[in-house]
């Protein structure tokens, strides 16, 4: 399980990265790899969907980092009281 929440964490991490720099180049610049137009065709309520991507996966790190931290103080408590942690 805890494997599972460092991997999420991983690859949400990298797609907040990768959406985030598609959003910039697509709202303050322009570039080959960037997403439609706003207003466009491939357009969800007007923006482009790398934005809506963004806060997704900005959502999903916040969250897995969020069970990352607590995993962590539980398995610190855990030995500071002499029990075994199974991780």
């Amino acid at each position: 399980m805890w494997r599972a929440l460092q991997v999420a964490f991983l690859l949400s991490f990298a797609g907040t990265l990768f959406s985030g720099v598609l959003s910039y180049q697509e709202l303050f610049g322009s570039s080959a790899l960037a997403c439609p137009a706003p207003g466009a065709a491939g357009t969800v309520f007007g923006y482009p969907a790398c934005v809506y991507g963004f806060f997704v996966f900005l959502a999903l790190t916040v969250v897995t980092g969020l069970g990352l931290r607590a995993g962590r103080s539980q398995i610190a408590s855990a030995s500071i009281d002499g029990r075994a942690a199974s991780v």
